[in-house]
């Protein structure tokens, strides 16, 4: 590892650790030792199922250390960061334990990014090596790993492609001998991954996770959510999302030693039907595709009866949606309220419906400390609305690289300002009311108004940009942005997407809708204020839209 990257911390205060350890939180387990454990525990029994690929838990095991040997062999060091992009593919398994098996710290890109995205977790993280699969839902990234290459300021070295690899390395045929592999395991204490953030200002932030921290996280979820070794979990949404990776998602499935099924799309019309003949029994979706779902149940031929638990997080589940969810699906609803950086909630399999139509659960641990704070910082009363504050033995404590956030997002005393805003009820659980941020919440993908303005302000015939979050019944939000173009032609909404498809944003990202004024209103000394602005526009569109 080189002595010029920024080492990789995530510093609890030594009370705290101590206080997490002797409570059974933190019990020195990591990912190498859990895969190297499964593989002997449940060497037959199957851990993955994607398309044509059924591996065991030891082939899985077998694959990772191929290729951690091969990742070594290349030149990596353990200590590198390893950008990888491998959508719902049985290969994006094999890598992260590969990743975990070789000491290097994977860095999870989604499918759905592109260049703009790809290239900052890259600079951030200081990325030695891109993985990425060859082709996914269409799109081919050995063009984005050769602009990736391209790209100022980017230190990595190698690129390393699932499938036909060009001029690439071939992940099939990487070098490397066993020998090369670690002979221990890594300081449970130790950071394992970046994970990123939900990008709630500008371009996501990294987010390091412990193995310590992460395997408590999943391995408590597993009790909360009755995940077991008969447990079959269906990976519908991007398995890069720390939801479907963690809450408990496939973490917590391979740790229970049961099978994790990979959809490619999680469409019904591709999801029923593994759900039938995987016997498939948990799953998490955002509210958008739950209700999708609710509605296609209705008709399907395929024989859902296998599950068990939806869960359903993300976004926020509206009391009715959730009241349709319940009504359409023979499965028992879990709401889930959580994010990257730590806390997570769940409505518990036991509660009351009025508890899991209409909350968004409780924290996992007795250790999550969580406060509803207004705008001085002081506690509001029970039931009242404020903003979520929280630490605990899964919450992060800093972001990797990033110091103006830092200051920004945790409380001298190490809580978390997490920008929601909610009402506790007396058992604890939850309600989320909104961000306290322009954070546009589409589909369960979290997007900066922000990030989206700075890439409109660069095209030729925008001179200002608003972009706002318009309630949407499907979407949950979408993305609307008010253009004040420049002097001459007006731009038309179709150009500018393909303008922002080829400068390499996200299709998430895209506004999915513009509506161009002549001009924002100003304060009396001619100043804008962005949150003021966004909020009143959104407020007369959506006014607008009632008239109508």
């Amino acid at each position: 590892m080189s002595d010029a990257l920024i080492p990789l911390v995530q510093p609890w205060p030594a009370d705290l650790a101590e206080r997490y350890r002797a409570a059974g939180y933190w019990r020195g387990e990591t990912f190498p030792g859990i895969l190297r454990d499964r593989a002997v525990r449940f060497a037959e029994r199957t851990a993955v199922v994607a398309g044509e690929d059924r591996w065991t838990y030891a082939e899985l095991n077998a694959r990772a250390e191929k290729i951690a040997a091969g990742l070594l062999g290349l030149g990596l060091a353990p200590g590198d960061r390893v950008v990888i992009q491998l959508g719902n593919t049985a290969a994006y398994y094999a890598v992260v334990w590969g990743l975990f098996r070789a000491g290097l710290i994977p860095v999870f890109a989604l499918a759905a990014h592109r260049l703009t995205e790809v290239a900052h977790f890259a600079r951030k993280s200081q990325a030695s090596a891109y993985v990425a699969v060859e082709r996914y839902e269409g799109f081919d990234y050995r063009t984005l790993a050769r602009e990736l290459l391209a790209q100022p300021d980017i230190g990595v070295q190698h690129v390393v492609i699932a499938g036909d690899a060009a001029e690439f390395q071939s992940l099939d045929a990487l070098p490397g001998a066993p020998g090369l592999l670690p002979t221990s395991d890594p300081d449970p204490q130790s950071v394992a991954f970046l994970q990123i953030s939900g990008g709630s200002t500008g371009l996501s932030k990294l987010i390091p996770r412990t193995h310590d921290d992460y395997i408590y996280s999943f391995r408590a979820s597993n009790e909360i959510c009755g995940i077991g070794a008969d447990s079959v979990y269906l990976v519908a949404l991007p398995a890069a999302h720390n939801f479907p990776m963690s809450s408990p998602g496939a973490l917590g499935v391979f740790y229970a030693g049961g099978t994790v099924v990979l959809s490619p799309s999680p469409s019904p019309d591709v999801a029923f039907p593994l759900i039938a003949r995987e016997r498939v029994t948990d799953l998490g979706l955002v509210p958008p595709l739950a209700l999708l779902w609710a509605q296609a149940a209705e008709r399907t031929p395929h024989d859902l009866s296998s599950l068990r638990v939806l869960q359903v997080g993300g976004a926020k589940l509206t009391l009715e949606a959730a009241r349709r969810v319940v009504a359409a699906l023979p499965v028992r609803l879990q709401q889930v309220f959580g994010m990257a950086e730590g806390l997570v909630n769940y409505t518990r399999l036991d509660d009351d419906e009025d508890t899991v139509l209409g909350t968004q659960g409780r924290p996992i641990s007795p250790d999550d400390e969580v406060l509803v704070v207004d705008d001085h910082g002081q506690p509001v009363a029970q039931g009242q609305p404020g903003y979520l504050l929280t630490r605990g033995p899964y919450t992060i404590r800093r972001y990797h690289n990033d110091e103006p956030a830092n200051a920004r997002s945790f409380t001298e005393d190490g809580f978390y300002r997490t920008g929601d805003i909610v009402v506790q009820r007396a058992s604890g659980h939850l309600i989320v009311q909104g961000r306290a941020h322009d954070h546009i919440n589409r589909a369960g993908e979290k997007i900066s108004a922000e990030e989206v303005e700075d890439l409109l302000l660069a095209h030729p015939q925008v001179f200002d940009v608003a972009v706002v979050s318009i309630p949407d019944e499907y979407l949950g939000e979408r993305i609307c942005a008010f253009v004040i173009p420049r002097q001459g032609e007006k731009p038309r909404p179709p150009e500018i997407k393909a303008w922002m498809r080829g400068r390499g944003v996200a299709a998430f990202k895209l506004p999915d809708q513009f509506v161009l004024v002549n001009a924002f209103e100003v304060t009396a000394v001619g100043k804008t204020s962005r949150k003021e602005l966004r909020a009143r526009l959104r407020a007369d569109f959506i006014a607008s839209q009632k008239k109508d």
